[in-house]
């Protein structure tokens, strides 16, 4: 058979036999190369490797618009959406030499991924679509700046209406006293679970199968009649009564 060996690079997510690997994605981009092998069997080389690939509906995953899937059997998932939050099952067949009698023995182990949608408007993707760094950072930098730009003219108009015009206005700046204060919100269809979501606990994830989010709480509530990631209601069941003639 073929030997099979795969380099290791920064962005690949490898898969891991023994737990789920949840990751991170933002809404409108793309996963991570999601590799259907751990990291110490992609240090070593198999032979004739197979790989296939079972997205959340419970059917095999195909090449299309939203999957991009190699020759060497990695998955990235384009522009992801809420719909596509659930997990990514990857089973590996492979062979090896056996020690032992020197013949070729198959080995086959699933991999599964865990792949949660953060929010990301379209809007935003396309006001940060020419950026070389991630686009929260900017943000969070601008922020910053208009905070500090606040604060500048506050202190200089202050000093200016004291010294100059020797007038101190009825409402005047304390200095050291603006402060910027994050108010913690998540869209609707999405909240924050810092135990379900340990690796991202300060992120608003998709809310999950049986629970929902109605607006920019960051908790999802409750439900158990709905069966999708990001529901934003929560449908009840309508009573059907059937008229009988005596």
């Amino acid at each position: 058979g073929e030997l099979f060996s795969v380099p290791e690079k920064k962005n690949y997510i490898y898969g891991n036999v023994e737990h789920p690997v949840k990751i991170y994605v933002k809404m409108h981009h793309n996963s991570p190369f999601l590799a259907c092998m751990d990291k110490e069997l992609s240090q070593t080389e198999i032979i004739d490797p197979i790989s296939l690939w079972m997205g959340p509906n419970g059917k095999h995953l195909k090449e299309n618009s939203h999957i991009n899937l190699t020759s060497e059997g990695k998955l990235m998932i384009t522009s992801f959406q809420a719909s596509m939050s659930g997990s990514y099952i990857c089973t590996l067949t492979y062979k090896i030499i056996s020690e032992e009698t020197q013949k070729e023995q198959e080995i086959y182990n699933i991999y599964t991924f865990m792949a949660f949608v953060k929010p990301f408007s379209p809007e935003r993707k396309a006001a940060c679509s020419k950026l070389s760094v991630d686009c929260e950072e900017i943000t969070n930098s601008n922020v910053h700046q208009a905070r500090n730009r606040i604060e500048e003219f506050f202190l200089k108009q202050t000093n200016i209406l004291k010294h100059e015009f020797n007038y101190i206005p009825n409402i005047h700046y304390v200095e050291h006293s603006f402060k910027v204060i994050r108010i913690d919100s998540c869209q609707p269809g999405f909240g924050k679970n810092d135990i379900l979501h340990s690796d991202c606990a300060s992120c608003c994830v998709v809310c999950d199968p049986r629970t929902y989010s109605p607006n920019t709480d960051v908790t999802c509530q409750a439900c158990l009649t709905v069966h999708i990631y990001g529901a934003k209601t929560c449908p009840t069941k309508t009573k059907s009564w059937k008229i009988e003639d005596n």
